[in-house]
């Protein structure tokens, strides 16, 4: 384990690793300008190296341009000045998670809106494949136009490893070693497993949240969006539920597997009923008032995350580990049981601790949702994927 990961562990809640590791990777940078520069031009970011000053900074916010609707916040702010020229790079880091909230088109605006700069350079670098074609065109088509550039962490691991002279690069290569970032483009064992059994678990999941379960939880909250939409969840989120709307993707639950795609083998997914409500919904104050609640009363069935007053994702997550089925003799009746036990506990929450109703979507609105978030039918942007940035572990 490396001193990073024990520092991370460190951390009460849920463990802010995307900002843990971008505070690392720019603190780092910052000592070794030269190694930022090798970087950028290995993958032909910027050209010459003729910079006089440069300026690392984290987190850094911009006001909301008129054409958004919040602030944005970045992960990392480079500026390159030769005295004469600046060249502005913002880079948007991602290991678990993905873009949200059009969160890459907000930043490209603000580079192009930024006053006496030459070249304007957005970075989008994930563990993960997440094409962002779209993004290319869109920073193309502005004018002054950005510059975007989408890079993978085991590149710049690679990168890295050649360069391994000191014991914080060496602690950074665990890290990422740790947190799956140093992985390639080749198929392992564990792909080729994963391959082979895809299709029986992904029925073994069906089988634990159709009929009964399925009817309760539509008797409970309303009719829920089917099949397809669980798959892309999967997609977006690494989780397969089933879910519905309270008010669009402002205030909604899902209920079923959660965390399918752990940062490492000897960690299980988790299995519940999730409530989230998002950073703009008119009747966010009250629904984290009542969230708070929740979880003080019941800290040891309820999990928290992000229940701030600040703009966020929040939630509240009624949860089991998976591994606390393996030893049941018919673990699929005791995943439906606690389903079912999980939407009785939220409709319980739900009458004694939120001071208005919840509508869930009828039948003919959950069929229009499905076919809108069909992925044949889907642009590469959703408004809820933010849920997705908040680990729920």
């Amino acid at each position: 384990m490396s001193l990073f990961t024990n520092l991370l562990n460190l951390h009460s809640g849920s463990k802010p690793r995307e900002d843990f590791f971008t505070e690392i990777v720019a603190y780092f940078l910052s000592l070794n300008n030269d190694i930022l520069l090798g970087w950028l031009k290995h993958h032909s970011i910027i050209s010459d190296d003729n910079y006089s000053s440069i300026k690392i900074s984290t987190q850094q916010e911009h006001q909301a341009l008129a054409i958004h609707t919040e602030d944005s916040r970045l992960d990392i702010a480079v500026e390159l000045s030769t005295g004469l020229n600046s060249d502005v790079i913002f880079i948007e880091s991602k290991i678990g998670s993905k873009d949200s909230n059009n969160a890459l088109r907000k930043y490209a605006d603000v580079l192009s809106n930024l006053p006496n700069v030459r070249h304007r350079i957005l970075i989008y670098i994930t563990r993960d494949y997440d094409p962002k074609d779209e993004i290319k065109k869109y920073c193309l088509d502005l004018s002054p136009k950005v510059n975007f550039f989408q890079l993978r962490w085991y590149q710049f691991y690679s990168f890295l490893k050649e360069r391994a002279f000191d014991i914080l690069i060496q602690e950074i290569l665990i890290f990422m070693r740790n947190n799956r970032m140093s992985q390639n483009n080749q198929f392992s064992s564990v792909d080729l497993l994963t391959m082979v059994n895809f299709n029986k678990t992904l029925i073994l999941m069906q089988s634990t949240l159709s009929e009964k379960v399925k009817e309760e939880f539509e008797l409970a909250f309303g009719s829920v969006v089917g099949k397809t939409a669980s798959m892309t969840q999967w997609t977006w989120g690494s989780r397969y539920i089933i879910y519905t709307h309270f008010s669009g993707w402002n205030f909604w639950c899902g209920l079923g597997y959660f965390d399918l795609n752990p940062d490492n083998f000897t960690e299980y997914p988790c299995l519940g009923i999730y409530l989230e409500v998002s950073p703009t919904f008119k009747e966010r104050p009250n629904i984290i008032k009542s969230m708070q609640n929740v979880v003080n009363d019941k800290p040891d069935m309820w999990t928290s995350n992000n229940l701030t007053i600040t703009p966020a994702w929040s939630s509240i997550f009624y949860r089991k580990n998976l591994q606390e089925f393996l030893s049941e003799k018919d673990q699929l009746s005791a995943i439906k049981f606690f389903f079912k036990d999980s939407i009785k506990e939220l409709k319980a929450v739900q009458e004694q601790y939120f001071n208005f109703p919840w509508k869930g979507v009828g039948t003919e609105e959950a069929t229009k949702i499905e076919k809108e978030e069909d992925p044949d039918n889907l642009s590469s942007s959703i408004v809820g994927v933010e849920s997705v940035v908040t680990p729920l572990k």
